[in-house]
């Protein structure tokens, strides 16, 4: 009970101040934010920019061709109307775009009559350009190859059970080629990019966009918090509350039990918040594996309290809190991958990364949300977060003094 009183009285005295709020919610929401829109603007980038002139607008198959096209992840498609058409060819030698396609008219009627027209390709004899032709070249065979799959089904249909009437024929169709054109959402073969520094560009391993700003601003932020926490502890031990304490019936290990208890519970409802937002706001899938989800955060939460009595032993002052905490987060944060993913940086800094605790928060909740991995992906990551806790939490005990 009376680690309780001092763990509640602890969270009061935070919460208290309005700058907690800003701290521990808003900039972590906003950095999130920030930087998740910073990665997909990158990810964007390393698109190929290649024209597409449609000439067959509101056509059946025309659009679904440009969203089959623009889902490869290989291609960023550039409308291109009006005047500009007639200079696509300029437009490609200019390196403007990589290659352009062109839609013929009809090209949707043609189509379904199962006399498919060729698309007109602009093509540079380039490396780029071939990766763009292949890209559009794939999403046009998947297209065709769906539209005779749906003709193919109908026959079979009818010769079971002739339709009655032309629409109901045509129903059929439509509901069959939907259903074969959404069997390619989830291809066996895709075409995407590597950079150049050789880092993977597949979204199953290296993350992007949210998916990596927001565990790696919960991971910072998780130490950035100490500021407010460690605080408490230190301004206790240099006004005498802390040794006064021991004059009462109050043992020391219950005093740093209540702190640390304090400490983790700003850690966890801090971590548990910006899941909740990055699932709502951001669309971050850490409820797929809830249980490993909430793992990840309390192992995190364990290793950061740890960290923040480390800090409170070793800080003199609210100056050395600070400098300590912002240390702290900027070490572990750019070592341990919480700002860019590691896998882009190298087998060498990976290997170095990973020696922080940070670096396998990170995993443990990207295996998750990236990976789709299980609860079992999480198990060690948690391991080694909670075995540099108690590493931590030895040399805090050690160095920790009342007075």
């Amino acid at each position: 009970m009376r680690i309780l009183d001092i763990a509640l009285k602890d969270l009061v005295q935070i919460l208290r101040d309005k700058k907690s709020l800003l701290f521990l919610v808003l900039m972590p929401v906003f950095f999130t934010l920030f930087m998740g829109q910073a990665f997909r603007s990158q990810e964007r980038e390393l698109r190929l920019p290649v024209g597409w002139v449609d000439l067959d607008p509101g056509g059946a198959l025309s659009e679904q061709l440009r969203e089959m096209a623009a889902a490869t992840g290989a291609i960023s498609l550039v409308a291109v109307q009006g005047d500009a058409v007639s200079q696509v060819d300029q437009m490609v030698q200019d390196e403007e775009i990589v290659a352009a396609v062109i839609v013929p008219a009809g090209f949707s009627d043609q189509a379904l009559a199962g006399e498919p027209m060729p698309l007109s390709l602009v093509v540079p004899n380039t490396t780029v350009g071939q990766t763009a032709t292949t890209a559009v070249q794939t999403a046009a065979k998947r297209l065709l190859g769906a539209v005779e799959a749906a003709h193919i089904s109908v026959e079979v249909m009818a010769a079971r059970h002739p339709f009655a009437t032309s629409a109901i024929r045509q129903a059929a169709f439509d509901g069959n080629l939907g259903q074969a054109i959404s069997a390619w959402q989830q291809p066996g073969l895709s075409v995407a990019l590597e950079s150049a520094t050789g880092a993977q560009a597949d979204k199953d391993r290296t993350p992007g966009g949210f998916q990596q700003s927001s565990p790696g601003m919960i991971v910072q932020f998780a130490v950035f918090g100490l500021i407010t926490s460690a605080t408490v502890l230190v301004l206790e031990r240099r006004s005498g509350a802390l040794r006064r304490m021991l004059t009462t019936p109050i043992h020391r290990t219950q005093v740093l039990a209540g702190h640390l208890l304090a400490m983790f519970a700003i850690a966890f409802l801090q971590g548990v918040l910006l899941v909740v937002v990055g699932q709502i706001v951001f669309g971050v899938d850490y409820m797929r594996q809830p249980l490993g989800t909430l793992l990840m955060v309390v192992a995190l939460g364990v290793w950061v309290t740890s960290l923040g009595l480390l800090i409170g032993a070793l800080a003199k002052g609210e100056e050395q809190v600070v400098i300590f905490a912002l240390i702290a987060m900027f070490l572990f944060a750019a070592l341990g991958g919480a700002w860019f993913p590691l896998a882009i940086a190298g087998k060498a800094f990976a290997s170095v990364g990973h020696i922080t605790p940070t670096a396998w928060a990170m995993d443990g909740l990207q295996n998750i949300i990236v990976r789709g991995q299980g609860l079992g992906s999480t198990l060690l990551p948690a391991g080694v977060l909670l075995a540099y806790a108690v590493v931590f939490f030895s040399l805090a005990v050690w160095r920790f003094r009342f007075d």
